[in-house]
């Protein structure tokens, strides 16, 4: 029996992949690819956008059987050829996807135990199941009762929810792919918490995260891939693991700077929203955004900071055409004259355009190619006479893919093919095509590596420097201190503090909604 006091870098490897190649007809995913992982550290796994990270984890969790690739698993020292997922969560290795697997309409203790409900003589033992489910949700900080419907948490309770799935499963090594990716600051510290909980206990983790910052708090050593190879791996009780170093590793190459230089040049308001209030779409008495008024100059990049359900993505969305809430009232005005922004089609064409937080479900067709989500918000600019001309959308695209460098075989390339990055450079372009004045940037590099970030950021800055007034959304602070002019701090539906850039940090913009709260 291990020592209990011993280190988690001083334990045994509970996992070692040795030579790992995959490919995908003639893409090489993964190249003799090595990776081991010692019982109880939390171990990261980092690299850009299609270096090969989600298809090792697949290929480990059986997504990728045994004999789809090349190579071998070791676990608890024994060789395991794994013919599907069900034969990893046997031995306790269990995977949580970015994209969380939970049925909202169903109960949390229904989405829990909904491929292992308890049961007797064949029937589901709701008792034990709704004590089993207690305890579980006590393991990972939830009080929520056990028939609450997952659709009425949020996010961040969401991921717990799918922790403690895991946990009903005895789970030995838990796999999650950017498990912060859409929390917030507050929730994402949480998750950290209970990972290093977790490993007081004996549980390994590994954890993909292209958030360094995170990385570096929590992970005994980080393993970075890149373009299907293994670079090399950091062991953090060596010293303290500089975020530059990684980012080298990962990239091949020095960022000068996290984010890209910009020297404003901020011209006449020509985007205003006065006296704004929306009521949520079902509970109608509920006011989410409350009389919030806002100005954004040309040239300018203001940000929008706040907790979750703080009303920044309901306030962004029911500007942009009413596209959420009700009962909505209050106006917008474009260089300086009151516009209709009453549906989708109007806003736009008022010069308003709006990048969702979620451009998998709502801001791209993943099955069509590059060329045609690109056209699809302004199909009238690649039509003659009410017929899309296919060789206008063709080039229409393909300048694009020139411009936004999007990383791709071709224009017909299907999208959900894309890594994550480049799909959101197809989102941007899609809205760019409709050749906004007013540009509305919700999470704009959610779940994206730093290399593709800074391409974003990059683009963001000729944007601004073109004149247009552009709005980001984030839930990571360095980001908005990084890239905005001015920062204004959401919560509760108000705003209730604005910061200049030059004058933004995490402290006082915290320090701005702790103020507001505590009233």
């Amino acid at each position: 029996m291990l020592d209990p006091v011993l280190s988690a870098v001083e334990k045994p490897p509970i996992l070692e992949m040795r030579g790992i190649s995959k490919s995908f007809g003639a893409v090489k995913a993964l190249s003799d690819v090595s990776f081991t992982v010692k019982e109880g550290e939390i171990h990261a796994l980092v690299g850009e956008n299609g270096a090969g990270k989600s298809t090792l984890m697949k290929v480990l969790s059986g997504v990728h059987p045994h004999g789809a690739y090349e190579g071998s698993i070791l676990f608890d020292g024994e060789e395991r050829r794994f013919r599907d997922i069900n034969d990893s969560e046997k031995l306790g290795i269990i995977i949580i996807h970015q994209e969380l697997a939970l049925i909202p309409l169903m109960s949390i203790a229904e989405n829990i135990f909904l491929a292992n409900a308890p049961s007797k003589f064949g029937v589901i033992d709701r008792d034990i199941r709704y004590v089993r489910t207690k305890e579980l949700l006590a393991k990972v900080g939830l009080t929520e009762a056990p028939e609450t419907l997952i659709t009425n948490l949020g996010v961040g309770k969401q991921q717990l929810v799918e922790i403690a799935k895991a946990l009903s499963k005895d789970v030995r090594l838990l796999i999650l792919d950017e498990p912060t990716a859409s929390l917030n600051e507050t929730d994402s510290a949480a998750l950290l918490e209970l990972l290093k909980e977790f490993r007081r206990h004996g549980i390994t983790s590994i954890m993909i995260s292209h958030k360094l910052n995170e990385i570096t708090e929590v992970a005994d050593r980080i393993t970075v891939l890149r373009d299907g190879k293994t670079v090399g791996t950091l062991d953090c009780h060596e010293g303290a693991v500089d975020e530059d170093e990684i980012v080298r590793r990962m990239v091949d190459r020095d960022l000068e700077s996290r984010y890209p230089k910009r020297t404003p040049k901020i011209g006449d308001v020509i985007f205003e929203v006065e006296n704004w209030s929306v009521h949520h779409p079902q509970h109608v008495h509920r006011k989410v955004v409350k009389n919030v008024s806002m100005k954004v100059r040309a040239g300018e990049v203001v940000g929008i900071s706040g907790l979750m359900g703080a009303g920044r993505t309901e306030f962004a969305m029911s500007v942009f055409g009413k596209a959420w809430g009700r009962d909505i009232s209050g106006t917008v005005k474009i260089h300086g004259k009151e516009v209709d922004t009453s549906n989708v089609h109007r806003a736009i064409k008022a010069g308003l355009a709006y990048v969702t937080e979620d451009r998998k479900q709502l801001g791209l067709i993943l099955a069509e190619d590059i060329r045609k989500n690109i056209s699809l918000a302004h199909l009238g600019g690649v039509s003659t006479g009410g017929v899309i001309d296919d060789i206008k959308e063709m080039k229409v695209a393909q300048e694009f893919r020139t411009r936004m460098r999007i990383r791709s075989h071709n224009v017909y390339q299907e999208t959900g093919k894309l890594s994550g990055g480049n799909q959101q450079k197809v989102v941007l372009s899609k809205w760019l095509f409709t050749g906004p004045d007013i540009l509305i940037l919700d999470e704009p590099t959610r779940g994206i590596d730093v290399g593709a970030k800074y391409e974003i950021y990059s683009i963001i800055n000729e944007l601004a420097d073109a004149g247009k007034a552009v709005i980001v959304i984030s839930s990571e602070m360095p980001e908005l201190i990084g890239t905005c002019d001015r920062i204004m701090v959401m919560h509760e539906g108000e705003f209730v503090g604005e910061v200049a850039g030059e004058e933004a940090t995490q402290e006082n913009i915290m320090r701005a909604i702790m103020r507001r709260k505590g009233n």
